[in-house]
């Protein structure tokens, strides 16, 4: 049942060909650009997404604040950064997709859900367990199946 929401919308997310310097079309094309490491500018375009109280939330998701600088500097983050990065913009891809409303997706990314242990989908993207976890549950509302 789960599958990829849409990579053009999940590289949009993230930026588009401007942010990101190409055209993702295909998740093999997004995994070669994790792979590589996704732009600093990336993870600047995502936040913006997100309100104000949440955007420190979303970067310490992705790399500690100590590294934060560093990678400004660099303008671009490692694999295992960029791959976080890409676990948010998925969910909040399909979140979006779901909710039919910016606003009412980060309003379920941020919040606590009970049948996620009372987590927040956003929290549990730190890991790609916790992301499947979200994932299905975006999925089953999605098509209307129990949860």
């Amino acid at each position: 049942m789960a599958s990829y929401p849409d990579v053009l919308k999940v590289a949009e997310t993230l930026g588009g060909p401007r942010i990101l310097r190409e055209k993702l079309s295909t998740i093999a094309d997004l995994q070669r650009a994790v792979g590589r490491g996704l732009p600093y500018a990336a993870l600047k375009h995502l936040i913006r997404h997100f309100p104000d109280r949440q955007k420190t939330r979303v970067q310490q998701i992705v790399m500690p604040r100590s590294t934060l600088q560093r990678r400004e500097e660099e303008g671009k983050l490692r694999p295992a950064e960029s791959e976080r990065l890409e676990r948010i913009a998925r969910i909040a891809t399909l979140a979006e997709q779901v909710w039919e409303s910016p606003e009412d997706a980060q309003r379920f990314l941020t919040t606590p859900h009970p049948l996620l242990d009372n987590q927040a989908p956003l929290d549990l993207a730190a890991s790609d367990l916790g992301t499947r976890r979200v994932e299905t549950l975006l999925w089953k509302l999605e098509h209307s199946l129990p949860v």
